[in-house]
């Protein structure tokens, strides 16, 4: 058959990317036989001027990921130069090298895309379909790809986001093995044009990383203040004045009051009292010497 279907992808990033990353937009290279790439684009240049580098590589169609605070990863899909495209913020990135899954698939083979039904509910995930389809479909009879059909990435929405994965079909019983990479997509904003133009819908259950950050932070404050004042009552109390109890008035119910004693005061000087000879000491001190005498002669 004929290649009818150009569609060329152009992945590429802004500078300031960390590893994971790297490895995941090298994954999807690999996984996308209809991709190019090309060398990271300065943080200083405009989003507008992506447009130019993807006619000058003869793309229609372009995965680009900024990288911000070299912790934040943002993504976005659009559809060069007339739009429409999207802008995620990419979390949970686990690339092929990093899984070890068990899964495998042939290198350039096509692969089928399975949505969740809520896609087909509600207007912008419709959009956001039919842009998946457009940059991750893989053309028929592409001189790259191999005519096979052997794995699936399926698009599942959960908890307002859109979560990607990979999976192997086994011939034998037609089960799924995981292959990689997963990662997610948290929707920011769709907008008509290619990267920039009117807002066309902007997602009210999103939250910044900068937001979520800050609301950890003044958690983390909240608590260490409140055991602050813990402490300080503590110590009020400690030092506080002790309220003594007042006295019980029935504890002397059952005493008895002790007979008063007449004073008496004593006028006369009392006699001396007459000093006793012990009579019995000259025999004592006899004896003693007895008992001298008695051991010298021993």
């Amino acid at each position: 058959g004929k290649w009818k279907n150009k569609e060329r992808v152009l992945i590429f990033s802004s500078r300031g990317i960390n590893f994971r990353t790297r490895h995941l937009m090298q994954d999807l290279r690999t996984l996308m036989p209809h991709s190019k790439a090309d060398t990271k684009m300065d943080r200083k240049d405009q989003l507008f001027v992506i447009n130019e580098v993807c006619e000058m590589k003869n793309c229609n169609k372009c995965i680009f990921f900024e990288a911000k605070k070299k912790q934040d990863l943002y993504m976005w899909l659009s559809n060069t130069p007339q739009g429409p495209s999207a802008k995620f913020l990419v979390q949970n990135v686990h690339t092929l090298a990093e899984l070890k899954m068990t899964g495998n698939c042939l290198r350039g083979s096509r692969p089928l895309l399975s949505f969740d039904p809520t896609f087909d509910k509600e207007p912008h995930y419709a959009l956001l379909k039919e842009l998946f389809i457009q940059i991750f479909s893989t053309p028929q009879y592409h001189p790259k790809s191999q005519p096979f059909v052997d794995h699936v990435f399926t698009f599942t929405i959960t908890d307002e986001r859109i979560w990607f994965r990979n999976y192997q079909i086994i011939e034998e019983d037609a089960s799924l093995v995981e292959i990689g990479p997963r990662f997610v997509m948290n929707l920011i904003k769709i907008f008509k044009g290619s990267f920039g133009g009117s807002t066309l819908y902007e997602n009210p259950h999103y939250q910044s990383p900068n937001m979520h950050r800050r609301m950890i932070r003044l958690s983390v404050a909240a608590k260490f203040r409140e055991k602050q004042q813990v402490k300080e009552v503590q110590e009020i109390k400690k030092k506080g004045s002790k309220v003594l109890m007042e006295g019980d008035p029935t504890e002397v119910v059952f005493e008895t009051p002790a007979e008063e004693k007449p004073v008496e005061i004593q006028l006369v000087k009392p006699e001396s009292k007459p000093i006793v000879k012990d009579k019995k000491k000259p025999r004592k001190i006899q004896r003693k010497k007895q008992k001298k005498l008695f051991r010298t002669e021993a």
